[in-house]
């Protein structure tokens, strides 16, 4: 299919998306109900509840992109809606609500997440591509959330910081498509302990990889056994050489492709203690690679063939790895997922995914946005996308027309991002902080030593 019919068939199906009647925010708007088919079943025996499990989703959506995430924000927008609509009036209380958001199970926002990354990523046209091929971005950061007893066990701390004055903190590895920004999956783990490292979490992504995708990551990633698993499944990658093989490749060796550029065999190292034994034995011996320096850095592949894949093309895919350092910073900084808020293990990983599912879900209205004005996801901006939406769900009852939508996706195209390559920014900030001193015992003891002693001055 070539570009204008397949660009004309996503436009098909994204008007049927959005001619679907709006009932609820993210979903009847953003999704239709093929994303909800047993969303909404009840469970036997269950009586009709005022928070049924579709509607807290989506207020629990709308809750993770609101500038104030209460709980209580969330309720009392839900009770001037019925308001509004001459329902049945709600109290304002919160109980309701949170006992609602615990029944949740949290296999209905990870599958909605995952279900919306794989409708964006089966819909997305070749000109989206690589080379006519899907580009995966894959790269990990790490959450903090409130420090309570049962997080602490769950997720702790990292050792570098004092009993009584960390917080508890995960790690989430993600994977992103380069073409259209959406999450096709992530893997969360703790901080601490065995299976807790950025490579473990990739191999529990690895199988959402399709043969003919290309992987791109930094130089965490770039192992033997990883490279391995790459070929055996027909996926390439693309990543910066790991330190230890950085400092001893030698580009006088193996077979001369260019300027330092080589295909060298590396060799299988021991067998590390994740692997077993019977797993090992089925590693080859020796695995052909691509080394080649680009932009100050030495970049190992497996898209061996200089004529197909020629070493500029390779250096400017690698450069496009920047992408996914900016969509994990909107989905921490932009949606606010850095701060995590739940103070139990259960609540905090359904928070993460119901964060995860509302960035896909704002996504795919890019997507949808980039499609109808012909561009590419990657020119819109995405805090621009989620200020639109937050507006519009204030007067999505009265927008309820598919010629309304339309318009909403017509002004998200309006708004376009800058091309800044190489833009190098200093991790610094201008603006001071207040001058506070930091809290350096467990927050008991201060404000015992407050109520004795007064507050400290303040220094000059």
């Amino acid at each position: 299919m070539h570009r204008g019919s397949q660009t004309r068939a996503v436009q098909h199906r994204v008007q049927t998306c959005i001619a679907q009647p709006a009932t609820d925010a993210f979903f009847d708007l953003l999704t239709g109900p093929r994303l909800l088919e047993g969303g909404d079943a009840p469970a036997p025996h269950s009586r009709n509840r005022l928070f049924p499990q579709r509607k807290v989703l989506s207020m629990f959506c709308t809750q993770v992109l609101s500038a104030d995430r209460s709980c209580q924000r969330a309720v009392d927008g839900e009770a001037i809606r019925r308001l509004a609509l001459d329902l049945p009036p709600c109290r304002n209380n919160t109980g309701g609500y949170c006992k609602a958001r615990q029944r949740l199970p949290t296999d209905l926002p990870m599958t909605l997440a995952r279900d919306t990354g794989a409708l964006v990523s089966a819909a997305i046209p070749n000109h989206w591509r690589w080379q006519n091929r899907r580009v995966w971005l894959v790269d990990g950061t790490t959450l903090s959330m409130p420090d309570t007893l049962a997080n602490q066990i769950h997720w702790p701390q990292p050792a570098t910081q004092t009993p009584g004055l960390g917080f508890p903190q995960c790690r989430m590895v993600g994977l992103i498509s380069l073409g259209s920004g959406v999450l096709c999956d992530a893997a969360i783990a703790p901080c601490e302990g065995k299976g807790s490292d950025e490579q473990t979490l990739l191999r529990m992504l690895a199988p959402r990889l399709a043969a003919g995708d290309i992987l791109v990551g930094d130089a965490y990633f770039p192992t033997y056994f990883l490279l391995c698993w790459l070929v055996a499944h027909g996926v390439d990658g693309v990543f910066e050489q790991f330190g230890a093989r950085r400092r001893t490749t030698n580009f006088a060796l193996g077979q001369i492709l260019g300027p330092r550029d080589h295909r060298i065999l590396w060799c299988r190292p021991d067998r590390p203690d994740w692997m077993t034994a019977v797993d090992y034995a089925a590693v080859p011996v020796t695995l052909m690679v691509r080394e080649l320096a680009a932009g100050g850095k030495i970049l190992v592949t497996t898209l061996l063939c200089p004529n197909r894949y020629p070493k500029p093309a390779i250096s400017a895919l690698y450069r496009r790895r920047w992408s996914v350092e900016l969509d994990l910073r909107n989905i921490k900084t932009t949606l606010g997922m850095e701060q995590l808020s739940c103070k139990s293990p259960a609540m905090v990983e359904k928070e993460i995914w119901v964060y995860l599912l509302a960035y896909n879900l704002i996504r795919l209205l890019m997507a949808q946005s980039a499609l109808l004005a012909d561009q590419v996801p990657r020119q819109l901006s995405f805090k621009h996308a989620v200020q639109l939406w937050t507006l519009w769900q204030a007067y999505r009852d009265a927008l309820a027309a598919a010629s309304d939508m339309a318009a909403l996706l017509a002004l998200m195209a309006e708004q376009r991002v800058g091309r800044r390559p190489g833009r190098i920014e200093p991790r610094a900030l201008k603006r001071r902080p207040r001058n506070f001193p930091l809290l350096m015992e467990p927050r008991a003891l201060a404000r015992q030593e407050v109520r004795l002693h007064g507050h400290p001055k303040k220094a000059k």
